[in-house]
C-alpha cells in the first residue's frame, strides 16, 4: 500500500439480498444523526484516515452457494484498486453494473459486506440529486450543516460562503427551503458545496447530466482546477467526451468487478466496443440474408481509424475512412452508393453520395465491389455518430436498392492537447461540426 494514495480499496465487495429491508444502519439519515450524536468522532473520521473494516451482516450467506441463491446479488463483488493523490480517476460501465454503490461505499453512505476502503483526507461527495441535504432547511443552512459534517469550523465556512453561492448562481433562493428546489437547483448547489469545501477527494456520479449546458461547463472547469491542485477526483459519468477530456485513468465496471483499468482513449474505446447498439462493423456473410435484392446486396461496412483498423473510438483531428462492400448481381445498372451521418439524436450532420468520375453513370459488371470514403479529420464534433448506408439504382430507373439505418457507429474524442479546434477550452463546444479553421490576430497598437 502506498503511502501516497488517497484511496486503497482492498477486496472489497457488497452483498445485497433483495427484497429485504436493508440494514437500518445503511443510510445517509442514520449516518447523519450519528454525526449529531458524537460530531468529535465524526470530526476525526474526516480529518484523519479512516477505513472499512470487514463488515459481517447477520443473516446473510457467503461463498459459491449464495451466489447461487435468486434473492442474492452482488453489486461489488472483490474489487481492488489504488488511486494516487491528485489522480482525476472516470469509472465507466452499463447501468447496473456497481458503480454507484462503489462511490456509496467511498462515501460513506453504505458499508461493505467485506474488504475494505481506505481514504486519506477530507471527502467532498455528490451522488444522487439532493444527497446530503436537509429537506426542510434553506439553502443558506445545509451550506453550513454540510460544512460541519465535514468538520469545518464556522469560520471556515464563511470564508468560502460567498464563492459558493455564486458558483452555484442561486442567490435570490437561499433562504428557501431546499425541498422547494428543482432538481437542477440542487444539484447547482451540492456541487458547488462538495467542490468549495477543500475536500482531499471529491466523488461525483452522474448527477451532472442534470444541470445546464453552462454549469456543466462550469463543473468540469473546477474539477479540472481541483485535479491541478493535487487533490483527487472519481468521477462517474455516461459521457464518454467528459471522461476522456477530464481524467488521466479510466476503470470499467461489470457485474461488481473491475474488467478494464487504463488509459481514458483506451478504456472508453473497450467500453463502447461492449456496448451492442455500437459496433463499429457489420458483415453479412449469407447473400441472401443481406440487404438489397436482385440486382445489388449490401456485404459488409465499417468505420476505420488512419491506420485502417476498426475501431469505435476516432480521434477528433483524424480522418475516419467508411467502407462499404457490395455484390453487383445483375448487369446493365447504373448504381450509386451513399451514406449520411447522424448524431446521437438523430439528426442528420451531412450525406454523401459516390460521386468518382469513373463511375458517373456508367454500368456495373456483376461482382464485389468496396467503397471507400474519407471524412476529413478537424471536422466532426465530438460524441457518437451513426452510419446510415444505402445503394442508388440511378438507371435505367431511380429507385433504392437498399437502405440501413444505424448501420454502424462511432465515438468522437477530443482532448485537450491545444491542437483541435477546441485549443485548450476545456468545456462543452455546441454545434453539429467543429473544423478547425485558421485564424490570424495581429496588434494595430496602443490603446487610446
Amino acid at each position: 500500500m502506498s503511502k501516497d494514495s488517497a484511496i486503497v480499496v482492498e477486496n472489497m465487495s457488497k452483498l445485497y439480498r433483495l427484497g429485504v429491508e436493508k440494514h437500518s444502519g445503511d443510510n445517509l439519515v442514520t449516518a447523519m444523526a450519528s454525526f449529531f450524536r458524537n460530531p468529535l468522532g465524526n470530526y476525526r473520521r474526516h480529518r484523519s484516515l479512516y477505513d472499512f473494516r470487514d463488515v459481517d451482516i447477520a443473516g446473510l450467506e457467503s461463498g459459491t452457494e449464495s451466489d447461487s441463491r435468486a434473492d442474492i446479488l452482488w453489486a461489488v463483488k472483490d474489487i481492488s484498486f489504488e488511486v494516487p493523490r491528485g489522480q482525476i480517476l472516470g469509472i465507466v460501465g452499463q447501468n447496473g453494473a456497481g458503480k454507484s454503490t462503489l462511490l456509496k461505499i467511498l462515501s460513506r453512505i453504505t458499508s461493505p459486506t467485506s474488504g475494505r476502503a481506505i481514504i486519506r483526507g477530507r471527502v467532498g461527495s455528490l451522488l444522487e440529486v439532493g444527497t446530503g441535504f436537509h429537506q426542510e432547511l434553506t439553502g443558506r443552512e445545509n451550506v453550513y450543516l454540510n460544512g460541519t459534517i465535514l468538520g469545518l469550523r464556522k469560520k471556515e465556512v464563511d470564508k468560502l460562503f460567498d464563492e459558493i453561492v455564486d458558483f452555484a448562481g442561486i442567490e435570490r433562493f437561499l433562504d428557501t427551503p431546499v425541498k422547494r428546489y428543482s432538481s437542477g437547483m440542487k444539484v447547482r448547489l451540492g456541487f458547488a458545496v462538495a467542490a468549495h469545501l477543500e475536500p482531499e477527494v471529491l466523488i461525483v456520479d452522474e448527477v451532472l447530466a442534470v444541470g445546464d449546458a453552462e454549469f456543466k461547463r462550469k463543473c468540469l472547469g473546477k474539477m479540472e482546477s481541483i485535479g491541478e491542485q493535487g487533490r483527487t477526483i472519481l468521477f462517474v459519468s455516461h459521457n464518454m467526451p467528459q471522461v476522456t477530456r477530464l481524467c488521466n485513468r479510466v476503470i470499467m465496471i461489470e457485474n461488481g468487478g473491475i474488467v478494464k483499468d487504463g488509459g481514458p482513449h483506451e478504456v472508453v474505446e473497450a467500453y463502447l466496443s461492449a456496448g451492442k447498439h455500437r459496433v463499429a462493423a457489420r458483415e453479412w456473410p449469407v447473400l441472401e440474408e443481406a440487404p438489397g435484392g436482385q440486382v445489388a446486396r449490401l456485404r459488409s461496412v465499417s468505420v476505420r481509424n488512419e491506420k485502417n483498423q476498426v475501431s469505435d473510438t476516432m480521434d477528433i483531428r483524424k480522418p475516419v475512412t467508411v467502407q462499404v462492400e457490395f455484390d453487383c448481381l445483375t448487369p446493365g445498372y447504373v448504381l450509386m452508393p451513399a451514406f449520411s451521418l447522424c448524431n446521437e439524436e438523430s439528426q442528420i450532420i451531412f450525406c454523401s453520395n459516390d460521386t468518382e468520375e469513373h463511375w458517373l453513370r456508367k454500368e456495373r459488371q456483376p461482382g464485389r465491389y468496396i467503397a471507400r470514403v474519407v471524412i476529413p479529420g478537424n471536422l466532426l464534433t465530438e460524441g457518437t455518430m451513426l452510419i446510415n448506408t444505402a445503394i442508388w439504382q440511378w438507371e435505367p430507373t431511380r429507385r433504392i436498392e437498399y437502405h440501413v439505418p444505424d448501420a454502424v457507429a462511432f465515438q468522437v474524442i477530443d482532448t485537450l492537447d491545444g491542437d483541435s479546434a477546441r485549443g485548450h477550452y476545456p468545456g462543452d463546444l455546441p454545434g453539429t461540426v467543429r473544423p478547425k479553421l485558421d485564424w490570424h490576430t495581429e496588434r494595430t497598437g496602443d490603446v487610446g
